[in-house]
């Protein structure tokens, strides 16, 4: 390893070659500020930054000022974070952004969360010494996010997720000098174009020009109305989150005061959507082990890897992508959907409600849950099977408006017979999760037997793709993982190829799966924070009396009393789906 020696602001420090001055700074903790830098490593993407030019920084022999997040460490360089030259054209740089931002802030959605808004109190920015002409855009609005442009400051962060680490693709440059803006091409609506709503975009945004479509209003206004009955889920990586809203350490379980949280907010239910999670692995187990037993015993047509179909922002995304592809994943709905079919069929007809009555709403750490529950088929006579779903962002400000004291909240249990849940549905929350639950359900059906050994530790880990063979008494079955769709996209297109030969493939679209949802309180790709959700998730499973989807005894009493049996008529009418070919519906929209 070479390494090259420096000064800043008369410090020396010593370090790798090819080390920005940005990052040299940070190993003698002198902080350079900046707009459009992220650090990405632990999600194996290059971001290019330079772009806001707020990180200049002074070097002598250099006639230009350099951005310190993109000016590479010499050996005997001198240089200058904070001069009065450098402060001086960050001032002058941040003014000029400002001078083309809208001053809506008492309003702004990132009001108080805006990295712009902390920059210009920390460069003490009192002043628009620039006035003039500000460009301006249309609004644009989809299910699940808000595209204001008249906010974007082309820090091209929202690009690096949306190209790089997801390749989808919608998001890029366009135009040049006073139009530029980031944007879909032909500047389309995001419902217009190949957009998943993974929400990554809006995960790393520094200002409101993506933020989510916020659901808060809708929720309290059906918490007012006396004649609705208002049922609220809530998903496992929830949990092991919200605690960071309130200053917690990343991964403290919070489940107990998240409960009580959602009585004092006056929701008449408070249920767990593990319990779904669980409903998903009899369903999606008992199909995979199908597919797979019907394909060890020769039966050539069955469609193989099966794919989990959990996420919808992964839905989104095979349904644009990979359309020659949509008799390969499970039929089985989401959590989030199968919690709302139940709640308004079977929990609605124990209650005595029509279902028009009752409101489904869903925290989830998700965006794309947003634009899920408004999808066509999830729907009863244009009554939705889920009416709402909010962010864990959004659940941490409603309880802050509601002035509860989270910290001092005693923990509570989740109501009955919906919130009763194994340890297998809590790690639906993290990479490789699902896929483990469904394998501890498949083993002892398909064996008759009694697993050794609860956890499978070869499914887990936080490398992008992975794989994994699973010792079903004799028979191996052979498994990979996806997270991030990027990653998807290579494991999926090395399937097609023949490259790789897997009987069953889990994929969730964002990094480390839900616990790092576009919803969830950001980590900025922080792979420790991840970690500690992850690590939370899988303590709760090992805290469980029940670690086994199929030993859940209300999915037992569900089946008995409702359902059936796994795969039965009325669970395919109320837990599957299908898929759509989005290409060729795009074209038509087009």
């Amino acid at each position: 390893m070479e390494l090259v020696k420096l000064k800043i602001d008369n410090r020396t420090v010593e370090v790798e070659k090819g080390t920005t001055i940005y990052h040299a700074a940070q190993k003698l903790n002198i902080e350079i500020p900046t707009l459009c830098y992220m650090n990405l490593k632990d999600l194996n993407i290059e971001h290019k930054p330079g772009g806001c030019r707020i990180c200049v920084v002074e070097v002598e022999g250099r006639r230009n000022l350099a951005p310190s997040c993109a000016t590479e460490c010499m050996e005997g360089m001198e240089v200058k974070t904070h001069s009065l030259r450098v402060l001086n054209a960050r001032r002058t740089v941040l003014e000029l952004i400002i001078s083309d931002h809208p001053f809506d802030c008492l309003v702004c959605a990132k009001s108080g969360h805006c990295d712009l808004q902390d920059m210009a109190v920390k460069l003490g920015v009192r002043d628009l010494p620039f006035q003039g002409e500000k460009s301006t855009y249309k609004p644009d609005f989809s299910p699940a996010i808000i595209r204001d442009v008249d906010k974007c400051i082309m820090c091209r962060r929202c690009e690096t997720m949306c190209n790089d680490f997801q390749t989808v693709g919608v998001l890029s440059g366009i135009h040049r000098g006073f139009e530029a803006v980031v944007a879909p091409a032909f500047e389309r609506d995001l419902d217009h174009s190949e957009c998943t709503y993974c929400g990554q975009c809006v995960a790393v945004c520094p200002t409101a020009a993506l933020t989510e479509v916020d659901h808060t209003k809708n929720v309290i206004a059906a918490l007012s109305d006396p004649r609705k009955t208002v049922v609220v889920q809530t998903a496992p990586a929830v949990r092991a989150a919200l605690g960071e809203e309130f200053g917690m350490e990343p991964g403290t379980l919070v489940t107990g005061k998240m409960v009580s949280a959602l009585r004092q907010l006056g929701f008449d239910f408070v249920f767990d959507t593990d319990f779904a999670a669980d409903l998903t692995i009899m369903e999606e187990g008992t199909e995979m082990l199908d597919r797979i037993s019907r394909h060890l015993n020769g039966d050539k047509d069955v469609k193989l890897p099966i794919l989990t179909s959990c996420c919808p922002g992964w839905v989104n995304f095979f349904e644009y992508y990979y359309p020659d592809m949509l008799d390969i994943p499970s039929t089985a709905r989401s959590p989030q959907q199968m919690f709302g079919a139940i709640a308004k069929t079977y929990f609605a007809e124990k209650q005595k409600i029509d279902r028009k009555d009752m409101v489904v709403v869903s925290i989830m750490p998700c965006v794309a849950k947003k634009y899920e529950c408004t999808r066509e088929e999830f729907a009863e006579d244009n009554n939705p099977d889920v009416d709402f779903s909010i962010s864990t962002r959004e659940l941490a400000k409603f309880i802050k408006q509601a002035n509860i004291d989270f910290d001092s909240l005693p923990d509570e249990d989740f109501d009955k017979p919906m919130g009763e849940s194994t340890g297998a549905a809590v790690i639906f929350g993290t990479t490789g999760g699902v896929i483990e639950a469904a394998t501890r359900t498949a083993y002892e059906l398909h064996t008759g037997k009694a697993l050794p050994k609860v956890d499978f530790d070869a499914l887990r880990g936080f490398e992008g793709i992975r794989s994994a063979s699973v010792d079903f008494n004799g028979t191996e079955i052979k498994i990979g993982i996806a997270h991030g769709l990027g990653n998807a996209r290579k494991l999926l297109d090395d399937v097609k190829a023949g490259k790789a030969d897997f009987h069953a493939i889990e994929i969730m679209a964002c990094p480390g799966g839900c616990i790092g949802g576009g919803g969830q309180p950001l980590h900025h790709g922080d792979s420790s924070v991840l970690k500690a959700r992850a690590k939370a998730i899988y303590e709760e499973d090992k805290g469980k009396t029940l670690r086994k989807s199929h030993e859940n005894p209300d999915i037992i009493k569900l089946y008995e009393e409702y359902l059936g049996k796994p795969g039965s008529e009325k669970a395919h009418k109320l837990l599957h789906t299908h898929y759509f070919d989005k290409k060729a519906k795009q074209v038509l929209l087009d």
